[in-house]
């Protein structure tokens, strides 16, 4: 496994599928790394990550017209801003796509997510995603015990899990 050293665009004006001009930052939002995705059904990499982080639930998505039911319906649930109360692992299998995240001043940041990536976006952050213009990304989703599929739409800043998030962007100071 490889840490991914990513840089991230700050969003601006444009298209929800491609990205955006803007300075590069870099960013403290989640852990990202690389793994082989054309072994994700016998890595020992992937194993130990899923041993080590109790991620012991798991399924694959498919993000694509002819592949996920309601697809419109889907890709606009998932574009919407909001918030989960655990982590959120995804492991894109195939295709692209782009995970926005707030800053500590609240400004989006773009991170362009592709085949073979790993992201862990904390609890509490508020985030979305949206596939790029391709219009196809695999995705691994996986789960510490049982998956909890709630997003909670902004605002939803009452949550434990937003304070205690909050709590630790305060501390990144």
């Amino acid at each position: 496994m490889s840490m991914k050293s990513s840089k991230f665009m700050f969003l601006c004006r444009g298209s929800s599928r491609s990205l955006h001009s803007g300075s590069l930052t870099s960013c403290n939002t989640g852990v990202c790394c690389s793994l082989d995705a054309d072994k994700y059904e016998n890595d020992p990499e992937l194993e130990k990550i899923r041993r080590e982080r109790n991620y012991s639930w798991m399924d694959i998505i498919t993000i694509c017209k002819d592949k996920l039911p309601n697809y419109e319906e889907k890709i606009k649930m998932f574009y919407e801003e909001h918030l989960h109360l655990d982590d959120e692992i995804r492991y894109i299998l195939d295709g692209s796509g782009y995970f926005d995240v707030r800053d500590k001043e609240d400004k989006w940041i773009r991170i362009f997510m592709e085949k073979g990536d790993m992201i862990t976006l904390p609890a509490g952050i508020y985030h979305r995603f949206t596939v790029d213009e391709k219009n196809y990304a695999k995705a691994m989703r996986l789960f510490v015990g049982e998956p909890v599929w709630t997003a909670y739409n902004r605002p939803a800043d009452h949550f434990e899990a937003r304070g205690q998030y909050m709590k630790f962007l305060a501390q990144t100071a």
